[in-house]
């Protein structure tokens, strides 16, 4: 592309970059909308192209079989999918999922690379969220073994809340039996408590947040542990 964006990019990690460094590489990036429930990419497939998300959010879900998936981590604009690129690693880990359709920037592999080993601030910064990162799988595997279904799902009704800017977003019952990796009865259940408590409303596949406070006591630990180590990596932004 020619000419740079003049306009910060609505990305946490690019806009925590030096004005330089942010525009040099926006100037290789186009815009792209994602569409609900798309698949960016297969897990150990090869990545083609590295996503900023800025108002769109993807899962990264594990394969189990054919029918089951679980989610291991969530990307909103607070961060990149694609960063297992800077370990030298072009395979994916994971199923890259469309969780919630919206914007992004996009950039080819070979030149988010080639601006990878041009900006030393770039490479600190995303050293910082593969930490991150790390960190917010280990939690999810805790959290999927010991913590119950309601507990969880009010965990990844807060995280989406944060990805989301907005008090209602679509989601099935079907699609979050897949990502959490129960089963849909289970789900129906703990739904159905959250909205007994006035936490949520849930209608033809889109949930309101109605009580964010209520709805955090009723999370695991899980979600203010991420939080706050997010926060303390990269910083409150």
């Amino acid at each position: 592309m020619s000419s740079i964006p003049a306009v910060p990019a609505a990305n946490r990690l690019l806009n925590a970059l030096p004005d330089s460094d942010r525009q040099q590489l926006l100037a290789h990036c186009e815009p792209v909308d994602l569409s609900f429930a798309e698949v960016i990419y297969l897990a150990g497939t090869r990545i083609p192209h590295v996503y900023f998300p800025t108002g769109s959010f993807i899962s990264l879900v594990t394969p189990v079989d054919d029918d089951t998936g679980l989610e291991v981590g969530l990307i909103g604009n607070e961060g990149i999918l694609g960063i297992t690129l800077i370990l030298g690693v072009d395979i994916a880990p994971f199923q890259a999922l469309v969780q919630g359709a919206g914007s992004a920037l996009r950039i080819s592999v070979p030149l988010f690379l080639q601006e990878l080993e041009r900006s030393r601030p770039l490479q600190l910064e995303l050293k910082r969220y593969l930490y991150v990162s790390m960190s917010q799988l280990a939690q999810t595997a805790a959290c999927n073994r010991f913590h119950l279904v309601e507990a969880r799902l009010a965990r990844w009704l807060l995280m989406t809340h944060d990805r989301a800017h907005a008090d209602t977003f679509h989601v099935t019952h079907i699609f979050l039996a897949y990502i959490l990796g129960v089963r849909r009865v289970g789900i129906t259940k703990a739904a159905l408590s959250l909205q007994e408590q006035k936490l949520i409303s849930y209608r033809r596949g889109d949930i309101t947040v109605l009580d964010r406070g209520g709805l955090e006591a009723a999370a695991c630990e899980c979600y203010r542990t991420e939080r706050e180590t997010y926060e303390r990596i990269l910083g409150a932004q």
